[in-house]
């Protein structure tokens, strides 16, 4: 698998997937996502496991497992482009039925999976959201699972809880546009009280990691 096309995202974004590549030439504005377990390089600058930046008309070297977010540049306003999406994807509360998803504007694509990764996009309308607190992922009883997310549209930022209450963050950072949070997992998998909040109407990529031994639901 040198180079796969996913189409989760489609028709609104373009989503490669670069494995094993010596050398990768890129056309246009994409973002990049290092998905491997070793950095890649986009000219003299190093882009480390689980961080991502944007790129325009690079080659990228030793792209080991590199995830590329493309169609970036259109002829369409943010503004235009979300629109669309909530008329083409889901609720999130109709796809996944969890409580804390109702009453929101919180929409997302289909998910693929390959091998133990799991990709999908969602599109965050209401301002502020108020997705809900978690840290569970029940869906993976196998310890050792990790999640990343990476901005794509719009601003917002990712927050960290002692409990399920805002009132005890701890750790917020902020996205934008080519943007990966640092992991918040520890070395069992173990996750904070945490949630994505937008600034403004936004767009970002989940990136599901399964332990060996976790089969994909």
């Amino acid at each position: 698998m040198p180079v796969e096309t996913l189409e989760f995202a489609e028709p609104f974004f373009e989503v490669t997937l670069v494995a094993g590549e010596p050398n990768y030439k890129i056309s246009g504005r994409a973002i990049a996502l290092n998905l491997g377990e070793t950095s890649f390089r986009v000219s003299n600058q190093t882009i480390p496991p689980l961080q991502s930046v944007i790129v325009h008309d690079a080659l990228i070297a030793d792209a080991g497992f590199v995830l590329l977010i493309q169609q970036l540049n259109n002829d369409l306003s943010d503004d235009a482009l979300m629109e669309q999406i909530r008329a083409f994807w889901p609720s999130a509360f109709d796809v996944r039925g969890e409580e804390r998803l109702r009453g929101i504007g919180h929409f997302m694509s289909p998910k693929t999976w390959v091998g133990q990764f799991g990709f999908t996009m969602y599109h965050s309308a209401t301002v502020p959201l108020n997705v809900g607190l978690h840290k569970d992922h029940d869906f993976c009883p196998v310890p050792g699972f990790r999640e990343v997310h990476t901005q794509v549209l719009g601003f917002g930022k990712m927050q960290q809880c002692h409990q399920k209450d805002i009132a005890t963050l701890y750790l917020e950072e902020p996205m934008a546009p080519g943007t990966t949070h640092r992991p918040m997992y520890d070395a069992d998998g173990n996750y904070p009280w945490h949630q994505f909040e937008t600034i403004t109407p936004s767009v970002f990529l989940a990136v599901e990691m399964l332990p060996e031994g976790a089969t994909p639901p």
